[in-house]
This record gives structure tokens, sequence and C-alpha cells, in this order.
């Protein structure tokens, strides 16, 4: 493997870590308005206030990294999607203060507005993250100069928004298994709802974005011919969103989380071998694409910069193992609690 790839890899690790991990945040904030009465809207809040900060980790190392070691993909990314990106940002930082301010003031209005805040935030981010993925699978118009040649109505395509709609259905699943883990009693019993709810509308955008893909993807049927080694990540990818149904059938949330990680590995996996060996797809012309080698940093900034990742991801691991341990167990409501 040489360091083009294996910064790519990495790339993917860190991207398919964050979706897992916050996945399921972002999950629960879609479906937090579906919560009954404070309490309850409280327990949710709770469940992933102590993790949330930690989990964007990931994204912000996956930032990092793809500016360091693709530095051409990035400033391309950020001339095509710099609304996005910011609505992205906005989104993200009206998340955290729904989160942190909700519980400032004991006002049912104050509660409400951040409440509204919170699942607006969730769901957009998470839409804007699907559209993204949608369309460095569909392809962007890059110019020769590896500038976006495009406008925002050239991002907003029924490609890329099925895509995000299907974000939102499995993050929307991702936290609904995860928050039957977290809860206990009623609630317990109404996230369960919630779950097979969640997981029918993934099933149906699953479906309806796998065959799009291979229409209007056309590297995702070509990914197949040149690398039959696809084939068991497909069987996998269809076995965990399988075990997934099987799992909360007999109430046994902590395999269905686990089935639902594997089966967003997976399916990330799916969709970088559909673009690879490129990082963003010109559809303008396919030569001004860029892929690992075009967009690359320096051989020795790679280099380097793969010391660094292999001292600084162990400890990012060893982080996010350690804190999920210490705040394991259901939620409970607590004078320091949000």
């Amino acid at each position: 493997m040489d360091l083009n790839h294996f910064w790519l890899l990495t790339l993917g690790v860190l991207l398919a870590g964050y979706a897992i991990l916050d996945g399921f945040d972002l999950g629960v904030g879609i479906l937090h308005l579906r919560a009954r009465g404070d309490t309850q809207r409280r327990i949710l809040m709770n469940a992933i206030g102590p993790l949330w900060d930690g989990n964007e980790v990931w994204l912000v190392t996956f930032g990092g990294a793809l500016f360091a070691a693709f530095p051409h993909a990035y400033a391309t990314a950020f001339s095509a999607f710099y609304l996005p990106f910011m609505l992205l940002l906005f989104a993200l930082i009206l998340r955290a203060a729904s989160i942190e301010f909700r519980g400032k003031r004991n006002s049912a209005a104050w509660r409400a507005c951040f409440d509204g805040c919170f699942f607006a935030a969730s769901t957009l981010a998470t839409f804007l993250f699907g559209v993204t993925i949608g369309n460095c699978l569909q392809g962007i118009p890059i110019g020769p100069d590896l500038e976006f040649s495009g406008s925002l109505s050239d991002l907003v395509r029924p490609y890329p928004v099925l895509v995000g709609l299907l974000a939102v259905a499995t993050f929307a699943m991702h936290g609904s298994i995860y928050l039957h883990l977290k809860t206990e009693g009623e609630l317990q019993q109404r996230v369960r709802g919630w779950m097979w709810q969640a997981y029918a509308a993934f099933l149906l955008l699953y479906a309806a974005t796998t065959i799009y893909s291979l229409v209007a993807v056309p590297g995702s049927r070509r990914s197949f011919q040149n690398h039959p080694w696809l084939w068991p990540v497909v069987a996998v990818n269809i076995s965990a969103i399988i075990v997934v149904g099987w799992a909360m059938g007999r109430r046994r949330a902590g395999l269905a989380f686990l089935a639902s990680s594997c089966s967003i590995a997976a399916l990330l996996c799916l969709l970088g071998a559909a673009t690879y060996p490129n990082l963003l797809i010109s559809s303008s012309d396919p030569a001004w694409s860029l892929d690992i080698y075009k967009a690359a940093s320096s051989p020795k900034t790679l280099r380097i910069m793969q010391i660094i990742a292999l001292i600084g991801m162990p400890l990012v691991l060893a982080y996010t193992i350690l804190i999920h341990w210490v705040f394991r167990g259901k939620v409970r409501i607590g004078k320091s609690s949000y």
C-alpha cells in the first residue's frame, strides 16, 4: 500500500467512525420532537449529552486529514460546497447550543424553542451530509483549473436529494436503536415504535437509492467489474440490514445497534468504491476529476502525516472507548443533568 492509498483508507475509517458515532447523536435529534413532555425530552438530551462533542472529534480529524493529505480536493470541495458547508457548520453549532442552553431557564417557551432548534439542526446537518455524498458520487462541474464551474442548482439534483433523505432515515434508525439501549419503561416502549418506523423508511429509501445509483452512478457498476472483492462487502451490508430487523424483533437492541453500525460502515465502503480512485468526479470532463494522486500533497508531507496518524488515531480510539464505557447504562435524570 502506497501513502496515497493509506490516506484514502484512513479517511474512510474516520468518516465511518464519525457516521457511526455521531450518527446516533444526530438520529436522537431527528427523533427529539416525538418525545412527550419535558422529562422524556430531557432523557433524550442526556442520552447523548456526555458523548456528542467527543463523537464530533472524528469529523474534525477527518477534515484535518483531508486538508493535509489531499489539499486540492479539499479546496475544490469548498469551492463547490461553500454554502452547504456553511449551513452545515451553522446546523452543528445550533445543535450544540440547543443541548447546552435548553435547560438554562425554567420556561416552557424557552425549552420549546431549543427543542425545535435541536430537531431542525440535527435533521438539516444529516440531510446536508447526504446531499454532499450524493454529489460526490454523481459528479459535479469541475473545470480544467480544478475549480467548481457550476452553480448551486447543480448541487440540488434528484439523486443527491435522495441520498440526503436516505441519510436522515439511516441516522433516525441508528439513533432509535441507541435510545432503546439507553431508556426504560414507557419511553422505551415508545422508542420501540420509532425503531420500526425508521427501519421501514430506511428500507424503502435504501432500495430506491440502490436502484437509482445503478442508473445515475456509472462507477457503481464499474467498481464491481474491476473489484470482485466488493461482493462480500455487499453481502455484509445486506446481512447487517436483515440482522437489524431480526434483532429488533427479538428485543436484542445491542445486536441491532452493532448490525446497524456494520451496515453504515459497509455502505460507506461501497460508496467509496463507486468513486475510486477519484475523490471528486468532474461531470464536465472525466479527465478533470481529482483522484488520490492528482489531489495529494507531496510524498514527504504524506509520510510525516502518516507518523502523526499512527500516533494520534489510537489515542482518539482509546478516548472514544473510555467515554462510552464511563457513560454506559440507562439514562438517569439528576440535578446535574441537561
